[in-house]
């Protein structure tokens, strides 16, 4: 996938976002959010796509919720392609970012993703 795109995920093993007890669906809507906002801030997409992949070889493995910045360059560089046919010709081409482009964002992200949490612990308080 390209540079930006953040994978979310319970820890505990689900499949499915029915399988979600209360506790881990009720965090689940802030947490998307929040991811959508660190990844629209440092990527500026013209879209962030949000969505569920729980798929393995033959049934579900694991839930995870890919969240992915999509810029017009993004989409240009595969032939004006986009929604579940852009990820795909992604995987298929297998190309990947630069690791010191990843490293960087991550740092980024994990500063903005601190200061969503601070700010939201001060209007708790």
């Amino acid at each position: 996938m390209n540079l930006g795109t953040l994978i979310v995920g319970p820890r505990e093993h689900v499949v499915a976002i029915a399988e979600l007890d209360d506790m881990a669906a009720a965090e689940l809507g802030p947490l998307l959010r929040d991811t959508a906002r660190v990844v629209e801030m440092l990527r500026r997409p013209e879209q962030t796509y949000v969505c569920m992949w729980s798929h393995g070889r033959d049934t579900r493995k694991h839930l995870h919720i890919a969240v992915q910045p999509v810029t017009a360059e993004v989409r240009a560089r595969y032939g004006g392609l986009r929604s579940e046919q852009l990820q795909a010709r992604m995987m298929a081409d297998g190309d990947e970012p630069d690791i010191m482009e990843v490293e960087r964002f991550c740092e980024r992200a994990r500063d903005l993703f601190r200061t969503i949490n601070d700010s939201s612990a001060e209007h708790r308080s």
